[in-house]
C-alpha cells in the first residue's frame, strides 16, 4: 500500500487594485505567484492570508467575498475561499509533498494610485530588486510574459493567470 501524502494547509491572496494583480518571482518555485504561506498553528486561512500579504509586501488589504454568506448566530464564520487548490510540491525541507491552498481575492487598501516603491521585499522567496510586479488584466488574459530577476522572460502559470483575471474582474465588478 503507497503510503499517505503529507499535506500542507496554505492560504494565498490575490491582491488587487485597479485593473491589475500583484504578483512576484518565487525563487524556490521559479513562478510568478500572488503572496501566501502556510497556515501557521492557531491561524484560520483569513488570518493566514492577511498575514503573509502584510509581511511580504507591507500592504494592508481587505478580504473581498466571493459569495454570500450564510447568517448563522451562535457560530463565528471565517470568509469562504473563492477556491481551494491541491498544488503538488518538491523543496528540500519538506521533500514531495502538497498544499492545500486557499485562494481568496483581496482588494489593497490604502492607496489611490498603483503603488510600487512601498513594495516591502521580506519575501525570502522574492528578489528585493525585481520580484514584484502590477499585471494587468490585459497582461493575464493575453498571456504576457514577464522579465525574471535573471532576465529570463516567462509567463506566470495558467492558474495564476486564470486566478488573476477572475480576481480582477470580481473586484472591479464590486
Amino acid at each position: 500500500m503507497p503510503s499517505p501524502t503529507t499535506r500542507h494547509f496554505t492560504a494565498t491572496g490575490f491582491v488587487v487594485h485597479g485593473e491589475s494583480t500583484l504578483l512576484h518571482w518565487h525563487k524556490k518555485v521559479q513562478e510568478w505567484l500572488p503572496p501566501g504561506g502556510h497556515v501557521d498553528p492557531n491561524e484560520d486561512p483569513v488570518q493566514t492570508t492577511l498575514r503573509e500579504i502584510k509581511e511580504e509586501t507591507g500592504f494592508d488589504v481587505e478580504i473581498v467575498p466571493t459569495q454570500t454568506e450564510i447568517v448563522i448566530g451562535n457560530l463565528e464564520q471565517v470568509a469562504a475561499p473563492h477556491s481551494i487548490m491541491i498544488e503538488n510540491v518538491v523543496d528540500k525541507k519538506h521533500g514531495k509533498h502538497q498544499h492545500i491552498d486557499h485562494i481568496y481575492f483581496t482588494r489593497l487598501t490604502g492607496f489611490d494610485s498603483i503603488p510600487t516603491s512601498e513594495l516591502a521585499a521580506q519575501n525570502e522567496f522574492a528578489d528585493s530588486n525585481a520580484g514584484w510586479l502590477w499585471a494587468s488584466l490585459d497582461d493575464l488574459q493575453s498571456e504576457t510574459p514577464f522579465e525574471t530577476p535573471s532576465g529570463e522572460l516567462r509567463t506566470p502559470p495558467e492558474d495564476v493567470k486564470i486566478l488573476g483575471s477572475a480576481a480582477i474582474k470580481h473586484i472591479s465588478d464590486n
